[in-house]
């Protein structure tokens, strides 16, 4: 599973390299509507770059329309006291966090130790389950460089008031679609909303991706017909890699959300239900254009095997046509040269071995034309 490397420095947004850590931000009920949210009197938008700092804790609650935000230790101490207020909504969001970091959040939320363990390892596959209370939702963002892509894995536990997201500083949340400007709105309409809308953006991150794999698969067809070299094998075998791989990130989250939508529970809401049904269509639509690319990347690989062969075939034409042309200009010399063929046809040897030899010429010059007439040589 290849991974992001983990001392690449992420790119600093200096809105948040200036919010204060611990500090509390409060806001004005959310409204009915996204801009009425961003227009609840909050200290700012959320960041928009990934400008995260490795073992950050971010709290964010919204109670009785008032928002607000904690970082830091000030996210830590306000947790318990959040998750005792019955009416509050909670957001935790855990950034590139040690073990002991996430120990210490795993048990203020009391989460079952298979859960923690889960959450710490960080080498999970994509999937979907329900641990008592909670339920537990791993998925994969992907991100791609220098020709390669790179997976970032993403836990999400969903409770009846709260979701916790953890995650490294390879994925700010906080700059995805529908929270850039600010998290009131979503953390208004419930916890399971909020789940919608990172997951949301994580699925449509996946579109540019595969449409760039697409226009490279279109840029080596042509190539293939033009020529037929190792580099573009290596490539081809590399793409196919690569679909694979966005495959099996992919696969696993279609069937989640074909959970997440169907099945009636009290983790997600009946009206916000629908959103989860969006994007398991987005999965349905994204596998589809998987498995064209796959076939066409089948296809290019075929037609530079095809390549291949005909340039053998071709090749192997024009090296048979050239042997029957020296191999006859040899076969007239050898008998000429064990018999003496009558002392060359009783001219003594000398106008004879002419005759031979401009009519061994002749004769390969025939052959040769004959030859080049059916595109032999």
């Amino acid at each position: 599973m290849a991974k992001s490397p983990s001392d690449k420095p992420a790119p600093l947004d200096s809105s948040a390299a200036a919010r204060t850590t611990g500090a509390a931000s409060t806001s004005a009920a959310a409204g009915a509507t996204h801009s009425a949210g961003t227009a609840a009197g909050t200290t700012g938008p959320a960041p928009a770059a990934a400008a995260q700092v490795e073992g950050v804790v971010r709290l964010a609650t919204i109670e009785a329309g008032a928002y607000r935000e904690w970082e830091g230790e000030a996210a830590i101490a306000e947790l318990p006291k959040a998750l005792r207020r019955r009416g509050a909504r909670l957001w935790i969001d855990v950034c590139g966090a040690d073990p002991e970091l996430k120990g210490r959040i795993s048990a203020i939320l009391k989460l079952h130790p298979l859960l923690v363990e889960d959450i710490a390892e960080r080498d999970q596959r994509a999937k979907l389950e329900q641990v008592g209370e909670l339920l537990h939702a791993v998925m994969f963002a992907l991100g791609f460089d220098d020709g390669q892509i790179f997976e970032r894995e993403l836990d999400f536990v969903l409770g009846e008031r709260y979701l916790l997201s953890n995650h490294s500083v390879w994925w700010d949340p906080r700059a995805t679609r529908h929270l850039r400007a600010g998290g009131a709105y979503v953390l208004a309409r419930g916890a399971d909303y909020l789940l919608w809308a990172l997951a949301d953006d994580v699925i449509d991150s996946y579109f540019p991706i595969l449409d760039q794999l697409g226009d490279e698969i279109d840029d080596l067809e042509d190539q293939v017909v033009n020529r037929a070299d190792r580099s573009l094998l290596e490539r081809l075998f590399d793409l196919k890699r690569q679909l694979i791989q966005i495959r099996r990130v992919t696969s696993p989250q279609r069937e989640m959300f074909n959970a997440l939508s169907s099945r009636e529970d009290k983790f997600i809401s009946v009206e916000n239900r629908l959103y989860f049904r969006d994007a398991y269509d987005h999965l349905i639509r994204l596998t589809d254009e998987l498995d064209t690319y796959r076939e066409l990347a089948s296809a290019t690989l075929e037609a530079y095997l095809s390549t291949v062969n005909n340039n053998l075939s071709s090749i192997m034409k024009r090296l048979t046509g050239v042997t029957v042309v020296v191999a006859g200009i040899g076969a007239v010399g050898g008998i000429f040269g064990m018999s003496e063929a009558q002392s060359a046809f009783r001219l003594d040897e000398g106008p004879g071995f002419w005759i031979v030899a401009f009519g061994s010429l002749v004769l390969a010059g025939l052959a040769a034309a004959v030859l080049h007439r059916i595109d032999w040589i």
